[in-house]
């Protein structure tokens, strides 16, 4: 998934013809920390391929405040439902990560979508990604301890944000996981004991990532390599 520096690695595989009329259609914005992008149910405006940064894909289930069942740096894109020709997105989109993304607007999209096959075919297997990566997102939460999604979540994390150093708090860690506070205290202090991380007042360093990955349950690599079978 390594990229070089403000570059999205699904358009960058897209043929040269094909990658440069998205692009002229694409415009950079700089998106901000916690900056709310879409919301589930709502008729989506535009779609984004983070550059730098990353996204969480959040469902809101009754009064809970919500939960992550995905997250979208410079591998992918935010805005699936429209390949599907679904208008509406049916989770939150929030920004975890802040830098830079292309974004293009809803119609423009479908436009182009109808007109390059390439990008139909590049999609759609990206959009399998996503359904495999969710539906191991929804064992991971069921059967793995805290511990194990925690150093998962921080890896993906990792990944997007292209650094060892992030600002990350208890509360948002908690609220990503969908656990109480209490549990992410927890975890955090456990991986710390062990040399992994180091954490303080909201200040979060990888200090150890062999040993980070080797604590993440078995859906980081997992989620890694339906990625690589499927779009290299």
């Amino acid at each position: 998934m390594a990229l070089s520096a403000a570059h999205n690695l699904l358009i960058e595989s897209l043929p040269v013809r094909d990658r440069a009329r998205l692009l002229a259609l694409c415009e950079t914005v700089q998106l901000g920390l916690s900056e709310v992008l879409g919301e589930a149910g709502v008729k989506s405006s535009h779609v984004y391929f983070p550059t730098e940064g990353f996204i969480s894909l959040l469902a809101r289930v009754d009064e809970h405040p919500g939960l992550e069942v995905g997250m979208v740096g410079r591998e992918g894109m935010v805005g699936t439902a429209l390949l599907l020709g679904v208008a509406q997105a049916p989770t939150r989109w929030l920004v975890q990560g802040a830098g830079r993304s292309l974004r293009i607007t809803a119609a423009a999209f479908r436009c182009e979508l109808k007109a390059s096959p390439a990008l139909q075919r590049q999609l759609a297997l990206y959009l399998y990604v996503v359904m495999a990566q969710m539906v191991s997102s929804a064992g991971c939460l069921r059967f793995h301890l805290v511990a194990q999604r925690l150093a998962r979540w921080l890896l993906m994390s990792q990944d997007r944000a292209q650094a060892s150093h992030f600002h990350v708090t208890h509360e948002i860690l908690a609220y990503m996981l969908g656990v109480r506070r209490v549990g992410v205290t927890v975890a955090a202090g456990e991986l710390q004991r062990r040399g992994l991380i180091h954490y303080h007042r909201g200040e979060l360093t990888v200090t150890d990532r062999p040993g980070l990955e080797a604590a993440a349950c078995s859906c980081y690599a997992a989620d890694r390599a339906v990625y690589a079978l499927h779009l290299g």
